[in-house]
């Protein structure tokens, strides 16, 4: 289906509702991507191309500098909350609004502003809207974007509008998820001594899991907190049959100064006792993260020029892949995350028009 056209001219507000009413859980993004492309395109002073249902577009003016801004289009599942909602007291509810359909917003009320014909920013800037960020990291629309378009994705500084309540955050963690497997042998739950429970079998680790203390780390002065959680839980065949099989999807989330390989050696070290005792653990998505980073001039500069003190990016982001490719990142948007995928999902409204102005003034340099 066809998604309504988007106004670029209208207010940042008025921009968020019209994209948070469109829906895009991850893997259905094709109409508000199509939507993103149009409205773009009609602009007239942007190259736009598309990659799947990632939309990007640039200047090309041929300045000394270049700045990428990325927002995923994606959102987790709806939880009964689209369309949005805009109640008395000025709060915005709905699936999106933090994360991050209102930086969303911003970059296309950017766009709109800095992309047309007659135009002065101070940089060439490059806008990529993508998909299937909320997923596991083989679908991630900005990974597709880097193996068919990368010269696409080059620039002096990238800032990822994923929501930071209007503050800059640094790097992210890194981010792994794993299946530990129990086995026993069926029985009926009425001669339950006759077979072996594996949801019993996974008592220790969950355990184990109820007294880990995560580490804390501090990076350039950004406290990164670690946790390692379950975060699913599978298990039985019928009410009256032992199940034989039981698996625990874990969740580890860790601080930029480990990697992809020490993050799993850690994970399979907690958990040293269940798999000497014959559970397995298959690792199926370990996503690095970024060190802040802030010593890049670019960086620096940035946040002098927005007058926010770092702090550390709790949650991974594509902020890591840029970093990987060697460009300076950075976090910075609207939203608030710790709204992020609850159902109870917000923004304040007067928290959009605030990050339009800084970002517009620094790529502006306050029109000089």
């Amino acid at each position: 289906m066809s998604a309504p056209d988007l106004d670029l001219a209208s207010d940042v507000l008025a921009l968020t509702r019209a994209l948070v009413d469109i829906p895009s859980v991850s893997g259905t993004e094709q109409a508000l991507a199509d939507a993103v492309e149009r409205a773009l395109r009609a602009l007239g002073g942007l190259e736009v191309a598309r990659v799947g249902d990632a939309v990007l577009a640039r200047t090309t003016l041929d300045l000394p500098t270049r700045v990428v801004l990325a927002g995923h289009l994606d959102t987790v599942p709806i939880a009964d909350n689209v369309p949005s909602r805009l109640d008395e007291a000025g709060i915005l509810y709905g699936c999106g609004t933090s994360d991050m359909k209102s930086g969303d917003a911003v970059m296309l009320r950017l766009a709109g502003l800095l992309g047309v014909p007659g135009a002065a920013p101070a940089c060439d800037l490059t806008f990529v809207f993508y998909d299937n960020e909320e997923v596991e990291s083989a679908k991630n629309g900005l990974g597709r974007v880097a193996r068919e378009l990368r010269s696409w994705l080059y620039g002096d500084l990238a800032i990822l509008m994923e929501p930071t309540d209007g503050e800059v955050e640094a790097g992210c963690q890194g981010t792994l998820r794993a299946v530990l497997e129990f086995t026993g042998r069926r029985a009926h739950s009425a001669r339950s001594w006759l077979g072996v429970n594996a949801i019993h079998g996974a008592a220790g680790v969950l355990a184990t899991l109820a007294a880990y203390e995560p580490r804390q780390v501090e990076i350039d002065g950004c406290l990164y907190r670690e946790g390692l959680n379950a975060v699913r839980v599978e298990g039985g065949v019928a009410g009256n049959v032992v199940p034989d099989l039981c698996t625990v999807t874990v969740n580890f989330r860790y601080a930029p100064d480990r990697d992809e390989d020490a993050a799993e050696a850690h994970v399979r070290e907690v958990f040293a006792d269940a798999l000497t005792a014959g559970a397995t653990l298959t690792v199926v998505d370990n996503a690095g993260g970024a060190l802040p980073g802030l010593t890049e001039p670019a960086a620096a500069a940035f946040v002098a020029a927005v007058g926010r003190t770092p702090r550390a990016k709790l949650g991974w982001t594509d902020v890591a892949r840029f970093a990987a490719f060697g460009i300076p990142a950075v976090n910075f948007g609207p939203g608030d995350p710790q709204l992020a995928h609850t159902r109870e999902e917000h923004i304040a409204v007067d928290r959009l028009q605030p990050a339009e102005d800084a970002l517009l003034a620094y790529l502006t340099r306050s029109a000089a």
